[in-house]
């Protein structure tokens, strides 16, 4: 198993997993720049710092959800559909595991009791926001 998995559609980054075994040694940045959420690693030596700063508000326009999920518990096999709703591939993610979901369809099996930490665009608009299929 691959421990960082870009996974391409049609040449369209719709996903990376990044297993908990993941344990880069410099700052390394899993998405390119022109992503809808940034994911990747800061990596700082003892005594490094986070200078002080805060983000200017900058206007971006943004079509679609992206979401990542932590797996804080347990395990799930995460299935990724084709924009013809069609089963692509599906990964099993276990206790630690993340994945970046940038947009196309998906869908996640248990396998055992799961905790989720999710954290995506907001604000949330409810369940119109989504296509069940």
């Amino acid at each position: 198993m691959d421990s960082v998995e870009h996974i391409l559609i049609s040449r369209k980054l719709v996903a990376i997993v990044v297993h908990s075994n993941v344990s880069p040694e410099r700052t390394t940045f899993l998405t390119p720049d022109d992503a809808s959420l940034q994911l990747g690693f800061i990596v700082y030596p003892e005594g490094g710092e986070v200078v002080r700063h805060y983000h200017l508000p900058v206007d971006r326009n943004l079509t679609g959800t992206a979401e990542v999920l932590v797996v804080r518990q347990g395990r799930c096999l995460l299935d990724l559909y084709t924009d013809e709703l069609e089963l692509f591939t599906t990964k099993e993610l276990a206790t630690g595991d993340v994945v970046l979901l940038l947009c196309g369809g998906h869908g996640i099996r248990m396998l055992e009791n799961t905790t989720f930490l999710e954290i995506k665009q907001g604000p949330y608009c409810g369940v119109d926001e989504k296509h069940r299929f």
